[in-house]
């Protein structure tokens, strides 16, 4: 099974969102990953739809998205010719003699301690799925009370693949 990664421009209207996801249970599809967000042009924004299945039903989604009105561009984010990256938070139980470790541990990882409690840590760590998927299981002898991932966002590298509208 292929993973695939569509970065959309879209009409940045209210029921974009919902048709896009629409066309996807309709059809039976499911979306790994989704998010949206307003580009420097307020009348569009970004909508990356990562998902998995074998080539025809990826050929299939592209085809299918291509056609809905509210979607102005896609483009495939290939593995080498773009930049994908995921923000993860993750809210570790901690105490006074675990809390060097796991500092140390978001040391290594370039993560950030954004919230210090009593009992707890707040982390907070950007980068590739590996990266982030390596973090969380070097987290796994603590005890991990919360997580909340964004999803990949990502870009085509370079600017010759940029749609100007």
């Amino acid at each position: 099974m292929k993973v695939r990664v569509f970065s959309m421009l879209v009409d940045n209207t209210s029921g974009v969102l919902s048709r896009v996801a629409g066309m996807f249970s309709r059809r039976g599809y499911n979306i790994d990953s989704l998010t949206v967000g307003v580009t420097a042009d307020p009348r569009f924004s970004r909508m990356t739809v990562v998902v998995s299945g074998d080539e025809p039903i990826l050929e299939q989604i592209e085809k299918q998205l291509r056609k809905l009105e509210d979607v102005l561009d896609i483009k495939k984010l290939e593995e080498g010719d773009s930049v994908c990256r995921e923000l993860i938070l993750v809210k570790v139980k901690v105490g006074a003699k675990d809390r060097q470790s796991i500092i140390a541990i978001s040391d290594i990882f370039r993560a950030k301690i954004v919230d210090v409690a009593t009992e707890s840590l707040i982390i907070e760590l950007t980068g590739s799925q590996s990266k982030l998927d390596a973090f969380i299981e070097l987290l796994e002898g603590y005890e991990i009370l919360e997580l909340a991932r964004t999803g990949i966002t990502g870009l085509s590298r370079g600017s010759d693949n940029v749609t100007y509208l």
